[in-house]
């Protein structure tokens, strides 16, 4: 459990310097979408095994409870949250123990399991990201009622955006599935991944998102499943997995810089480097994942 704490406080720290960058000022919400790396429980109100709602996750949250965090605490989100003055905790948008009073200045819509590519949600039965771009116009609504259309456009326009999309396209579906490595070189599936991620970002900036934080993919094949199936007896990374990802994350750097000549308005920046990944992964040894 040590270890994914420490890993939260690098990823803290490199947080701290993304907010340097984007601008020194307050956010009025911080709105996240993605995967089991910013899933605040959304998924235990789905059906799906890939689930957080068991120990060891959440021992070292307040009381000690599993909540539907993918941690043994919170998330990356949180703390840059509550670092910016926002919330302590951003609340997943379909836990019924919130409503739209504690969403207004936070949410998270991501889901475990999920990728850019809809199949991959399909393997384990999370929410695509189309989906979660549903709840974030259903959520508009919901603002607009509460706060005022005025005060909700200035909110949907200010707010910092995250997006976390990791490891669970090259993992869950192309290396360790049988379809898209049959359909797509690793190359071909890389720039298919990167044209959904278009796409995605641009109907996100299309609803009114200016501010946004895209991450880059860590070296999958280092994660302890993918060393476990790998070489079950020396556990040696998945090299070509890492490669693909490192290839990935290039060409999402292309992106975000087309994006941002492209679009008006847009402050989009990607938040986890590849070297940081590679630290991360190399030295922490992620345990909590392989234990889930």
């Amino acid at each position: 459990m040590a270890q994914c704490s420490r890993l939260l406080c690098l990823l803290h720290i490199l947080l701290l310097f993304v907010v340097e960058i984007i601008e020194a000022k307050r956010f009025p919400a911080c709105i996240v979408f993605g995967d089991s790396t910013v899933d605040a429980g959304n998924n235990n109100q789905i059906p799906t095994v890939v689930r957080a709602n068991f120990p060891p996750y959440g021992q070292d949250c307040e009381g000690g409870k599993p909540n539907g965090r993918f941690c043994n605490g919170r998330l990356a989100t949180d703390f840059l949250s509550e670092m910016l003055g926002i919330k302590r905790s951003i609340p997943a948008y379909l836990d019924p123990a919130y409503d739209i009073e504690d969403f207004a200045s936070g949410v998270t819509f991501a889901s475990a399991g999920t990728g850019y590519d809809v199949a991959t949600s399909n393997v384990f039965g999370g929410i695509p990201l189309s989906k979660e771009l549903e709840y974030f116009k259903e959520y508009q609504k919901k603002l607009i009622a509460f706060v005022g259309q005025d005060k909700a456009i200035e909110t949907i326009r200010e707010s910092l955006y995250m997006v976390s999309v990791r490891t669970n396209d090259f993992l869950e579906n192309y290396h360790f599935g049988p379809v898209r490595s049959i359909q797509f070189t690793v190359d071909e599936y890389a720039n298919f991944l990167i044209s959904i991620a278009r796409t995605f970002l641009t109907d996100l900036y299309g609803l009114g998102a200016r501010k946004i934080l895209s991450s880059g993919i860590p070296p999958a094949g280092c994660i302890p499943i993918a060393r476990t199936v790998n070489n079950f007896a020396e556990r040696t990374c998945k090299e070509d997995a890492n490669e693909a990802c490192k290839d990935f994350n290039d060409k999402l750097q292309n992106l975000v810089g087309n994006l941002n000549k492209e679009l008006d308005g847009i402050i989009l920046i990607t938040w986890t480097s590849i070297i940081l990944s590679w630290i991360s992964f190399k030295i922490l040894n992620y345990t909590i994942g392989e234990r889930a």
